[in-house]
């Protein structure tokens, strides 16, 4: 791969630098409420700001189905973004009101050395998750707004989809990783080439289904594998427990039973749990056992006696990779088994490895400095894909000598 550097040292001074940022932020209408993505994506912009180019970003926020700008609706429209980006920066950013229209041309065209611009939302245009002729097409539009520029990818959050800004578009440039992308890279390669021992991993989330390709992938790698979050009533019933009212994948069942038998010394699993008498903040809750489930009750996070264990489990660990939150933390009465891990992972002496998404979000809510954790992956999803083995075609495209790489096959 060649990365930032490599551009640098090339020359950039008055040259058009397109660069896919992943700035999905989440929004309170127009309010940023976690601008973990946009500070992530500060230090490429920077040095390249600082080298003279004309950096044009393109990103994505929400899911809209296409057709032209929404322009007022937050969850479709890039502004409150781009207006943060231009106060960290200390610069204004220019926005388009179109992804490769006349507004583009104009704000593209209008950049000097230095300055900064941003795209509308990219998935504003339908072609940009099309089929593979639709994708190229948008892909050589948006080359066009940047002549003679480079492209750098930056947004590892999106490195896992067949999207036109993400893999397209760097057969249309001469193609860099940046340096977010490089970090993330070599991050994870540690995580699943030879990873300090001992490795402890803790999962979390509501779907054992979501993380079945990981915890399969890394199960006979690591020397311990915490479960939180609501996954873990489904291996609780698989252990013979009454969850309750809880969140239960009833056809994985039997693959948790499987997983457990084959895997007993390796899983570690909640011994209690916060529950509630409905999923709100107002309800009333408790702090059971879990071989003492109230009848109808759910489980909505993991108890302290779980979060004193899984910190135990962490002491003398030299390598930690944390992904999905040990409960509902965005409910007050339900956060504290997540910052309880958290702040165990923040003591550790070890390597760990944050992998994006809520985990991220929490840390960053819970006040941690994150200057205590050796990462914190922008993404959850790619990062998860990148430890099942897949190939992730954003960082394959990047990597000539693998573009003939089967999905599937390993990164």
């Amino acid at each position: 791969m060649r990365t930032l550097d490599d551009l640098v040292a090339e020359g950039v001074r008055d040259r058009f630098v397109l660069v896919r940022s992943d700035l999905n932020v989440p929004l309170d209408g127009y309010t940023i409420t976690d601008d973990g993505r946009i500070r992530a994506a500060l230090p490429t912009i920077t040095r390249l700001r600082e080298a003279g180019a004309k950096v044009v970003v393109t990103a994505h926020l929400g899911r809209p189905k296409g057709g032209p700008p929404p322009g007022r609706d937050p969850v479709e429209s890039l502004s409150p973004v781009a207006a943060g980006l231009g106060q960290l920066l200390d610069e204004r950013v220019l926005l388009a009101k179109d992804v490769v229209g006349e507004s583009a041309r104009r704000v593209a065209e209008a950049l000097r050395p230095g300055g900064v611009a941003m795209l509308a939302n990219v998935r504003c245009d339908a072609r940009e998750t099309g089929d593979a002729d639709e994708r190229a097409q948008l892909a050589g539009e948006i080359a066009a707004l940047v002549p003679g520029g480079a492209f750098v990818s930056d947004g590892f959050g999106v490195v896992h989809r067949e999207q036109a800004s993400v893999v397209e578009i760097a057969r249309e440039l001469p193609a860099y990783g940046g340096d977010l992308v490089a970090r993330e890279t070599e991050v994870l390669r540690r995580l699943v080439g030879d990873p300090e021992r001992p490795y402890v991993v803790i999962l979390g989330g509501s779907k054992v289904s979501d993380k079945l390709g990981v915890l399969s992938n890394l199960l006979p790698k690591v020397d311990k594998l915490l479960v939180g979050g609501a996954m873990c009533f489904t291996f609780l019933a698989a252990q013979g427990y009454d969850v309750g009212g809880s969140k239960l994948e009833s056809d994985q069942v039997d693959t948790c039973k499987d997983l457990l038998g084959r895997y007993a010394d390796t899983l570690v699993l909640p011994t209690d749990v916060v529950v509630a008498s409905e999923f709100s903040a107002d309800a009333d809750t408790r702090t059971v056992s879990v071989s003492d489930m109230p009848e109808g009750w759910m489980g909505l996070d993991v108890g302290p006696e779980t979060v004193s264990a899984f910190g135990a489990a962490l002491d003398g660990a030299a390598t930690v990779f944390w992904n999905g939150p040990m409960g509902v933390f965005e409910m007050a009465p339900f956060a504290a088994g997540t910052t309880g891990v958290a702040e165990a992972v923040a003591a550790s002496s070890a390597f760990s490895v944050i992998g994006g998404g809520d985990s991220a979000s929490a840390i960053r809510a819970a006040g941690l400095d994150e200057g205590r954790f050796g990462h914190i992956s922008t993404g959850g999803g790619a990062s998860l894909e990148f430890l099942e083995g897949h190939v992730l075609p954003g960082i394959a495209v990047l990597e000539p000598s693998r573009h003939s790489a089967r999905p599937g096959e390993g990164t």
